[in-house]
């Protein structure tokens, strides 16, 4: 997620030409909901993997390296929704930003629950076993990207200014 949001209107919605959703001045504008750009190449991943199989066994090291990856989400991305609790910042679609958080996981990455959703992915792929959800994780990334991230990131500037500008200049995008 941007520095604290991940929100998309609930008041009147309109789009632009860019495809975007607009709602109230406190509410992100995204093109695509995060678990969707996610979801979506893990998901075609399985059923490929299901209906042709994989071109190859990714072995038994998945399994451990997988439930790691789980447990990194679990904590990672709980440790960052109790700091948007914390803070009295909106999280779902429709909820308003009022505050940038640049603690806890904050420090090492401006979206740290999409990088959480992502361990997830590579964990659920590797559990499932999928070698095509593997192969369409940066299908996944560039979902992220181009529908949730680069609008949060023009929204975030549009309301935090320029310490959310300096912000961006002291830590990276994912990790």
């Amino acid at each position: 997620m941007g520095a604290a949001v991940l929100t998309g209107g609930a008041a009147a919605i309109t789009r632009d030409n860019e495809g975007m959703v607009h709602g109230s001045e406190e509410t992100v504008a995204f093109r695509l909901w995060p678990p969707v750009a996610i979801g979506a190449p893990l998901l075609v991943g399985w059923l490929t993997t299901l209906l042709w199989g994989d071109p190859v066994d990714l072995g038994g090291w998945r399994v451990p390296l997988s439930w790691a990856l789980v447990l990194l989400f679990v904590g990672w991305n709980g440790w960052s929704l109790w700091l948007f609790r914390r803070h009295e910042t909106g999280l779902l679609p429709g909820q308003a930003t009022h505050a940038m958080i640049e603690e806890g996981p904050y420090r090492l990455s401006r979206n740290p629950l999409y990088v959480g959703l992502l361990a997830l992915y590579l964990g659920l792929a590797l559990l499932a076993p999928t070698f095509w959800g593997l192969a369409l994780f940066p299908a996944a990334v560039l979902l992220l990207l181009w529908g949730a991230i680069r609008p949060e990131e023009r929204f975030l500037h549009e309301r935090f200014g320029a310490p959310y500008d300096d912000y961006t200049r002291r830590v990276r995008r994912l990790l």
